[in-house]
């Protein structure tokens, strides 16, 4: 009967604590989605407000709803111009990203050459070591002495990077790739580029497709590398420059409530990319997760 009761006890104590541990994951859930949604909302609801009532800090949603701020904030950021800038270098570093870090994942993880591993450290110094801001001046030097700084392709190359994240993403992907694969590919008259192209490109599509929503996204997003790098020629702005130059206007205080709005339109496109690419990328990340 001791024993009986003892068990019955633990039983009831385990249930208790599973259930404090699902509470508690999702109490935690709660609070990153709060803290995710809560930018996006206000920044929409603060777009529908008068600036006055946006600066005085009024209530959360708005007293009344101007749609007006969304025309205001489409003509007088260009927005049709600013936007194909924007997808211009948004799909020319996407592009540029997913071929760069399949071919440097593939090199990494399937051949041996002299410096390997110092290239390879150097790669993992660039994954926890971030200059910022402060390489963007010997950037924009050295594609002013190639005579490339009035050209979009100087701000494609800066955005482009050393992409030493996906890089190593697509190493690791790679190297759970059976090398037996490659062998047969060899053996059936391929060379290294044909194996690449043929057996390694078809294999990592899923992590390639996260390297192609992270690399448009980040492109997407930047705002001081498009702003120092086209400071030279305006007309080549991205639209997260234009946007945030909203605020700028004739009177005397800036107009937040027309930046918001725009900010608003400008968050669209990414979400449309995104609906899109979701079933890619999730299938990316769980597939590199199971290979990892």
């Amino acid at each position: 009967m001791s024993n009986s009761k003892n068990n019955k006890n633990s039983g009831t104590h385990m249930t208790g604590k599973k259930a404090l541990l699902e509470i508690s994951r999702w109490i935690f859930l709660g609070i990153m989605v709060i803290f995710t949604l809560y930018p996006i909302i206000y920044t929409i609801l603060g777009s529908l407000k008068t600036n006055a009532e946006l600066t005085l800090g009024g209530s959360f949603f708005p007293e009344e709803w101007h749609f007006e701020n969304y025309y205001q904030a489409f003509v007088g950021a260009d927005f049709l111009q600013y936007a194909q800038n924007s997808i211009l270098v948004g799909v020319s570093v996407t592009v540029l990203a997913v071929v760069t870090t399949s071919l440097a994942g593939f090199i990494l993880a399937r051949r041996e050459f002299a410096g390997k591993k110092i290239l390879m450290a150097l790669y993992m110094s660039m994954m926890f070591v971030s200059l910022g801001s402060i390489t963007l001046y010997p950037l924009y030097q050295v594609m002013h002495g190639l005579g490339l700084h009035k050209t979009p392709i100087a701000l494609i190359i800066a955005l482009t990077g050393g992409q030493a994240t996906n890089v190593f993403l697509v190493m690791g992907f790679t190297k759970a790739i059976p090398k037996e694969l490659d062998e047969a590919a060899i053996i059936d008259g391929c060379n290294i580029y044909q194996v690449y192209y043929k057996v390694i490109l078809p294999l990592t599509k899923p992590i390639l497709s996260v390297v192609a929503l992270f690399s448009f996204r980040n492109a997407w997003n930047d705002y001081i590398t498009g702003l120092v790098m086209t400071v030279t020629n305006p007309a080549l702005k991205t639209l997260t420059v234009a946007v945030v130059q909203l605020k700028y206007s004739v009177n005397a205080a800036a107009e937040w409530h027309i930046m918001l709005a725009g900010a608003s339109i400008a968050i669209i496109p990414i979400l449309i990319v995104y609906m899109f690419a979701n079933k890619q990328f999730i299938a990316g990340l769980t597939a590199g997760a199971v290979k990892g």
